[in-house]
């Protein structure tokens, strides 16, 4: 591979109008010495998202758009990558931001270090009080279970990517994204990629600002269903990473104590049959004492609105996405998708 070759950066988008621009204008002030294209994937927005891109494609001829009516995030970016020219492909969010220097950094690192994927640091950012939580959430290893792109300070071989920068015939060769899967299917690929025999290279030295929701609802609804389809490939694949586990037990933990509160109300578990029940009520108090502390402690907080803010956003993240994820996990992910960009909301 040359040193500097030709780019093309693949943008699905719903519903992104407050985003759109931001994310656009930091792929097209790359400093990047070599030819670059956008390709842009519409879903099927109700807000002013689309209109937005064509203002876009029509101010810079690098900006193309395709559309993609299906509204999933992994034909979006089969659509944009099929519609793309160049050898090296980068995988960009609409609700995420890129540093000056990350294309020319990251395609340095392909050819260093002979992976065929790169990525960097995810770093949430947010413009809200409970946006800059769920940041603080995202951040830390307590919110979305500590994944190298979440901080990890040393740069080496990785099972996965944030975004990802990629090279082409990698793709071609593992046949791109899965088209079944609604979410985790960065996760799936890289795990192709893997079993194919290549290499996945993570750097903490290019951080990429990432949006996160901003309002509880939109969260509650990410955070399920990727627990959904995260609960969903640990199904079809009968493996998994321990590091998944906590939150779904947490949620099994939890019922069990609320069935046994309700017994005990009734009187369905009198004398010592119920005072040997209640040791499940342990659960709820040692896991609301770990959010209060981890809240304070780990994520930071500057004063007590804060400290509410991080213990409200951690419990809808570990509760959702557990729930999600036990749904996945018996019955499959069916037709569940991500609703939280299916509103005209911001977030």
């Amino acid at each position: 591979m040359s040193e500097f070759p030709p780019v093309s950066y693949v943008m699905p988008v719903l519903n992104e109008e407050g985003y759109l621009a931001d994310a656009v204008a930091a792929v097209l002030s790359q400093s990047y010495p070599a030819e670059a294209e956008l390709v842009i994937a519409l879903g099927a927005s109700t807000d002013r998202t689309t209109e937005i891109a064509h203002e876009l494609a029509a101010a810079d001829d690098r900006v193309r758009l395709v559309g993609n009516p299906a509204n999933d995030i992994p034909v979006g970016l089969n659509l944009a990558i099929a519609a793309s020219r160049h050898p090296i492909v980068v995988r960009v969010d609409a609700h995420a931001e890129l540093p000056e220097n990350y294309t020319l950094t990251m395609v340095g690192l392909l050819n260093q270090t002979g992976a065929v994927n790169v990525g960097g640091v995810m770093h949430a950012k947010g413009r809200t009080p409970f946006q800059s939580a769920v940041a603080r959430a995202y951040n830390s290893p307590w919110g979305l279970g500590g994944g190298q792109y979440h901080g990890a300070k040393q740069a080496g071989p990785s099972d996965s990517a944030y975004l990802g920068v990629f090279r082409r015939e990698v793709l071609e060769q593992v046949g791109g994204y899965d088209e079944t899967l609604r979410r985790a299917e960065d996760w799936e690929l890289n795990s192709r990629i893997l079993a194919a025999g290549h290499l996945i290279w993570y750097t903490p030295d290019v951080a990429v600002t990432y949006w996160p929701r901003a309002k509880p609802a939109t969260l509650r609804r990410q955070m399920f269903a990727t627990g959904v389809w995260r609960g969903h490939l640990i199904r079809e694949q009968r493996r998994t990473p321990l590091k998944y586990l906590p939150p779904p037990l947490v949620v099994v933990a939890l019922g069990a104590s609320a069935v046994v509160t309700v017994a005990q109300l009734n009187g369905l578990l009198p004398g010592r049959l119920g005072r040997t029940a209640s040791v499940v009520h342990a659960a709820p108090l040692a896991y609301a004492a770990g959010l209060g502390w981890v809240s304070a402690k780990s994520l930071g907080a500057a004063n007590l609105r804060e400290w509410a803010l991080n213990v409200a956003v951690l419990g809808i993240m570990h509760l959702s996405w557990g729930a999600g994820f036990i749904r996945g996990l018996l019955t499959g992910a069916e037709t569940t998708v991500d609703t939280s960009r299916l509103t005209k909301s911001k977030a």
